[in-house]
């Protein structure tokens, strides 16, 4: 059984002035009746905060327009004690609003890259790489991130993410078809429940594919996201439309990649896809219930 639910985020707090931003939640409570209902959901002063900061670079508070950070986190219920996990941070675009949010009541977690590999690749390399430029900019940015921590996670050779239940959440953002192209999705997915405590909660935002639709696109299918979750134990608790778009036709030479910010094809047909924007997303949130 499902519910329409009306979120409402309110910025109204002094760092970032008063608005109302509303998208639509379903809420997802398998059997229970329900009724249409409007639910206000706000964001605390503490996130308002860390997503104003200016501790952020202006390159990645430019694209909150397409990415809703503020809205995003309060949808998922993020707390300033929280003990989070963010799997494959990247060039740390969260990473800067979780680290000092998290950072003098709870925990954050980067999920990164084996930073010293056993085999010599490429592939490795790049990885290494990416691993130990995120460790970097952890310690350079200590005073801001606190007790901020890493952990290796790269399945199939490091799929533990910490002691089991241990974690509040665990957090995915535009991950999945990476580990589907290397058939590591299942992996990702049960590393992720076993660290979460009795209550925590998975967060996923994913490109949105069509049906049918390859995961080498850059696209994933969200039925298909919602059924592994729940394969390996999840409940779906709410999805949320909060980074939908639905100027994105799916349907580009590069796949997703070929929308901002990436702009695969570089100056060809480039106002179109500026026009387009980001692409459409899925935002769903699974918690780990009880047995």
């Amino acid at each position: 059984m499902k519910r329409t639910l009306l979120l409402t985020t309110m910025l109204g707090l002094s760092s970032i002035g008063l608005s109302t931003i509303s998208t639509n939640v379903v809420a997802h409570d398998h059997g229970h009746s329900t009724s249409d209902k409007a639910q206000a959901v706000k964001v605390n002063p503490q996130l308002a905060e860390a997503v104003a900061s200016s501790f952020r670079s202006e390159k990645n508070s430019a694209r909150d327009g397409y990415r809703h950070p503020a809205e995003t986190l309060a949808f998922l219920g993020v707390q300033a004690d929280d003990t989070v996990i963010e799997l494959w941070p990247g060039g740390g675009w969260y990473a800067e609003i979780l680290a000092p949010y998290l950072a003098e009541k709870g925990q954050y977690i980067g999920g990164i890259f084996e930073t010293n590999p056993k085999e010599d690749t490429k592939r490795t390399q790049y990885y290494a790489k990416a691993g130990k430029k995120f460790q970097s900019w952890l310690a350079d940015n200590k005073d801001a991130v606190g007790n901020a921590k890493t952990v290796t996670f790269q399945p199939p050779a490091s799929v533990v993410l910490g002691e089991d239940n241990s974690a509040d959440y665990v957090l995915t953002f535009r991950n999945l078809h990476n580990w589907a192209g290397q058939k590591q999705l299942e992996n990702a997915f049960t590393a992720s429940f076993n660290v979460l405590k009795d209550g925590g909660v998975f967060g996923v935002v994913e490109h949105r594919a069509n049906p049918g639709m390859s995961f080498d696109s850059g696209y994933m299918d969200q039925a298909e996201m919602i059924a592994l979750a729940e394969k390996v134990g999840f409940t779906l608790a709410a999805s949320s439309e909060v980074n939908a778009n639905p100027k994105d036709t799916k349907d580009y030479p590069k796949g997703v990649w070929t929308l901002p910010p990436r702009l695969a094809l570089e100056d060809q047909d480039k106002d179109k896809y500026l026009a387009i924007g980001e692409s459409d997303r899925m935002t769903l949130k699974f918690v780990k219930k009880a047995k």
